[in-house]
């Protein structure tokens, strides 16, 4: 469960900003990564939940965007976008493709503080 690495970084993230922009409680954390990192944000908000006690995390709401999977068709020329890597063109089924998106790593966007 690599959600539980993530959710520790998350934290050393946040107690590095909070050393430099004097905050003392965080209110949600809003995050984005691709579909294809295989990150499954339940279980990210569980870890987090777990790893974030008694830290200024604490009850801290984690907010998603998860960039979904496009590829380009070397056969057709078509781009697309899928809920998940199928390996075949959408369009024509050929299983020429260039993935495009949705292998981005966890990003922090930014975050609601007090």
């Amino acid at each position: 469960m690599h959600e539980i690495s993530l959710a520790v970084a998350i934290l050393d993230i946040v107690e590095e900003y909070a050393a430099k922009e004097n905050f003392q409680k965080v209110n949600s954390i809003r995050l984005s990564f691709g579909r294809l990192t295989c990150i499954e944000p339940k279980t990210l908000e569980f870890a987090f939940e777990v790893q974030s006690g008694g830290t200024r995390a604490e009850g801290a709401k984690l907010k998603f965007e998860v960039i979904p999977v496009s590829v380009h068709c070397l056969a057709c020329g078509a781009d697309s976008v899928m809920d998940a890597y199928s390996g075949a063109c959408p369009k024509c089924s050929a299983g020429e493709l260039l993935i495009t998106g949705g292998r981005e790593d966890l990003k922090i966007i930014d975050m609601e503080v007090d």
